[in-house]
């Protein structure tokens, strides 16, 4: 593995952590879950999630700062 290599894995690696950790893979693992649990049912869109997980942030702020 070169020098450039090493880097570039490195930076994915961290891409990956920090989707992570700001949910935007939230739709990902969303699509995964639906999947196994719910097969034969079609999921929602990614337009249709976000929407719906806004408003359900929105009705229980929780721990929340704002």
């Amino acid at each position: 593995m070169t020098v450039l290599e090493g880097l570039a894995r490195g930076a994915r690696g961290v891409a990956w952590f920090v989707k992570g950790v700001m949910g935007e893979d939230a739709y990902d693992k969303y699509l995964a879950h639906h999947t196994a649990t719910h097969p034969g049912v079609p999921p929602m869109t990614a337009k249709q999630f976000w929407r719906d997980r806004t408003d359900r942030q929105d009705a229980n702020p929780g721990a929340r700062c704002c």
